[in-house]
């Protein structure tokens, strides 16, 4: 919430999603998340879930509106796929679309269909895994040739990270220690609130605790997370 507008610059809409099996829960708002009753009310829901994605917006492309906060959802086999976006695109509205179309104006959200496009053209039917991260791979690396690309996809069963310019992310498990957070006084001991057989990980564009080890992702890279840990590295 505080990066949000009051410790960083991104105070253009929030956006977080839930997954719950095959189902979502998608929250967004074109307020500041620092200063969202909404952002202030999920404080207080339990909800858990296996995956979740958030994102807090800096426009650079299209206004400041509902439709133009991320995360993004689309339907592709049977499945929601959820996606958010860190940079710029330029040229990227030049690309042609078919059976995906943004409903906003961002750069982000154009990309997005033209990769889900180009996913359904490439597989009648769901491919396996590690082909279709593959494919996600090149798409990406095509698409980062026009700016700056980090992003985040998932179905609720994997969660794919590209780098384009800045990812970190860290696994926690057992035996849980406590997180300070840098931009909240906020200190939270894991072992308090975790079963010894969990196992999270955590990816954001910068780290967001200062008393713990992130692994910093290299540009043109790409790391897919599956049951909380890194499946499959691409690039790196």
């Amino acid at each position: 919430m505080q990066r949000g507008g009051r410790t960083g610059p991104h105070r253009d809409g929030w956006g977080v999603v839930f997954y719950e099996g095959k189902g979502y829960r998608l929250f967004r708002d074109a307020m500041p998340s620092s200063e969202s009753e909404l952002a202030g009310l999920l404080r207080e829901l339990p909800i858990k879930s296996c995956t979740v994605i958030s994102h807090s917006r800096k426009a650079t492309s299209g206004k400041i509106t509902l439709e133009n906060t991320h995360p993004f959802v689309r339907e592709l086999w049977g499945r929601s796929w959820c996606f958010a976006h860190n940079g710029t695109l330029k040229g990227v509205r030049r690309r042609s679309l078919d059976f995906y179309r943004p409903i906003g104006t961002t750069d982000s959200e154009h990309a997005f269909c033209w990769l889900m496009n180009a996913l359904r053209s490439r597989f009648a039917r769901p491919p396996r895994p590690t082909t279709f991260w593959r494919q996600v791979y090149s798409l990406a690396r095509e698409l980062d040739t026009l700016g700056s690309f980090n992003f985040l996809l998932s179905d609720g069963r994997y969660l794919g990270a590209y780098c384009s310019t800045h990812l970190s992310w860290l696994t926690r498990c057992a035996p849980f220690g406590a997180a300070e957070l840098i931009d909240d006084e906020l200190r939270v001991d894991f072992a308090t609130v975790t079963q010894p057989t969990d196992v999270v990980t955590v990816v954001a564009t910068r780290p967001l605790t200062r008393n713990e080890i992130w692994t910093t992702m290299a540009p043109g890279s790409m790391t897919v997370f599956a049951d909380g840990r890194p499946w499959l590295s691409l690039g790196s």
